[in-house]
Order: structure tokens, then sequence, then C-alpha cells
């Protein structure tokens, strides 16, 4: 006796691709485990040790999300996020600082610069992914 299984009804769902995520960051753990997290989520990950070079990064490959420690060494994630702000041709990166400085003046300093969300060290993992999930939405509609 043969069995046959049922003919699928509803093709299966395919997952949409990931979001191209610029890491700034210069401990090498962090940048590490952050993109290990995120590649998990199926995004495509990137990773610079400091500001000039995410700056000249972003312009070459136009990352979706860049994730910007501010204690960078020389140049601050702020002055990132400044020159990201004023360099790109195209639509602005959504800008992340993912960052131990969590003061009021912190925060406010980032919404100046143009960074969109300021994130305290250590990052929700579940928290994150749900936020990048959202603004794939926004920007793939």
């Amino acid at each position: 006796m043969t069995t046959t299984l049922p003919e699928q009804s509803t093709p299966l769902p395919v997952q949409s691709a990931g979001l191209h995520i610029l890491i700034v960051e210069d401990c090498v753990d962090n940048a590490t485990s952050m993109a290990m997290l995120l590649r998990l989520f199926g995004h495509e990950v990137e990773i610079v040790r400091n500001g000039i070079d995410a700056i000249k990064k972003a312009q070459i490959d136009k990352p979706d999300v860049v994730l910007i420690d501010i204690g960078l060494p020389g140049m601050s994630g702020y002055d990132v996020a400044k020159e990201l702000s004023i360099r790109q041709s195209r639509k602005k990166p959504f800008l992340i600082a993912v960052t131990g400085y969590g003061r009021e003046e912190d925060r406010r300093h980032s919404a100046e610069v143009g960074i969109d969300l300021h994130l305290l060290k250590p990052v929700n993992p579940e928290k994150l992914r749900d936020i990048l999930e959202r603004y794939k939405k926004v920007i793939c509609n």
C-alpha cells in the first residue's frame, strides 16, 4: 500500500532579506558578540573599530542601520553621526547609539547630532530584534 502526502494548499513563507548593518565599536568582544547576534537574526553585518573607518565604509556600502558606540577613540560616536547625517547622498541610515552613556544630556546630544535611537549597553537582544524588524517593515513598504 502506498501513502500519498496531501498537497500543500499554501506556500511556505519566504523569509525576507535582512538589513545591512554597520557596527562601529572599538571593543572587539562587544563588536563580535553583537555581530553574531545580528547575523542570527538574518542581517548582513560589518564591523569597523573607529569613526574614520565608519564614515568611509558607510559612504561606500550604504548600510540601512549603523550601531554606534559613543565612546570611540579619536572621533566620538556623536561626531560619526553628525558626519553620516551630512555626507549621505541618499537616505541617511537609521542611526542607533549603543553606549554606556546614559545621562539625559547624553540622550539629548544624540538627538541633536542625528542619532535616531539611544540604547544603553548591554542591549536586550529581543528589544533590538524588535526595533530592527519594525524598521525593516518601514523601509520595505
